[in-house]
């Protein structure tokens, strides 16, 4: 009769139960934000009245869809090692823009279509001064905001601007839908767009290299300078068009140096465990990371919360996003 080690019975005993534990946090951790997402649905349902109700679901899906739109490119660009604070200036100029177009042609299509290409156009400039110029993303973009803010004021003679024709430039986000804004199914048909073009092409796999390292992706043949111009393009479009479709919500466009549009589509991104090192993150997250504030605010809004505080608790939600995301990027290392 063979006799077994004990030493070797126990470990071989163990090793099952250690892996399910170590798969077990895993899970937890990976997917984190989706259980404090559903934990505060839940919350908030059984203690707020009002929340559940499907004109309150709705309303929440037609508001952040704009912001949806935004953070789902900018995702892209901070996975491939940007950061991009240009989106506020364009969210707020490329409708001012637009606006104008809309004056001159009559043209709802067309006003739309010239305001996208303003942040197009803003885009490829500021992948030009990260990819080429070298300059560092944070500075150059936030040099870029201050431009464009400027422009802004010109273009509209510090003055609200409004369409000539409400009810057509309307359409392109205050039509309904199976019950939705139309604005509501546009984010989703560009989030589900970056989503594949993120997890299923070259091109994502190529963004996620360069954020990893971006050497050695050029030595491994990844043409950077394009990947990186490329994501700052797409953002830049993606916060135009968001900008164009908040005019056609409230008819109107402001000049003006807000940039909470912009603070709020970096706290979605982190809050939904993007790095801001770079090389990681997925638009999932940033969707999850999104409702979260969304409904943190809903939750607020509908208790009568101070706007005031709720500012503070943003701020504090995304430091420790933040927080987390270093703390566990350095025990990896």
């Amino acid at each position: 009769m063979s006799q077994t080690d004990p030493g070797t019975a126990l470990t071989s005993g163990e090793e099952p139960t250690a892996r399910a534990v170590r798969s077990s946090r895993a899970i937890l951790a990976d997917y984190a934000i989706v259980w404090v997402v559903l934990a505060l649905f839940v919350g908030l349902g059984l203690t707020t009245d009002g929340f559940l109700s499907a004109a309150n679901i709705k309303n929440v899906l037609d508001q952040q869809s704009l912001l949806l739109i935004a953070a789902a490119l900018a995702t892209i660009t901070m996975i491939a090692g940007g950061f991009d604070v240009s989106q506020g200036a364009l969210y707020v100029v490329a409708p001012l823009f637009a606006l104008q177009v809309e004056h001159a042609t009559g043209s709802a299509p067309v006003a739309i279509l010239a305001g996208v290409g303003v942040g197009l156009l803003v885009g490829i400039v500021n992948g030009l001064l990260v990819a080429v110029v070298r300059i560092n993303s944070f500075i150059s973009t936030l040099a870029i905001s201050t431009m464009a803010f400027g422009v802004g004021y010109v273009v509209s003679a510090s003055s609200i601007l409004r369409p000539a024709s409400p009810t057509d430039w309307a359409v392109l986000s205050r039509s309904t839908i199976l019950g939705l804004t139309s604005a509501t199914w546009i984010a989703a048909a560009v989030v589900a767009v970056a989503w594949f073009a993120l997890a299923r092409t070259t091109f994502g796999r190529y963004v996620y290299a360069v954020g990893a390292n971006a050497e050695a992706a050029r030595l491994a043949g990844v043409r950077t300078l394009l990947v990186t111009g490329t994501t700052f393009a797409l953002s830049g479009a993606a916060a135009a068009l968001a900008g164009v479709m908040d005019s056609s919500r409230s008819l109107s466009s402001t000049p003006s140096d807000d940039l909470s549009f912009v603070f709020s589509v970096i706290a979605a991104i982190v809050v939904g465990g993007t790095s801001i090192a770079g090389g990681e993150g997925t638009i999932w997250r940033t969707i999850f990371g999104a409702f979260f504030i969304a409904l943190l605010g809903n939750g607020f809004n509908l208790h009568q919360v101070d706007p005031i505080f709720q500012r503070i608790v943003q701020g504090a939600v995304i430091i420790g996003a933040v927080s987390l995301d270093s703390w566990s990027r350095s025990r990896r290392a």
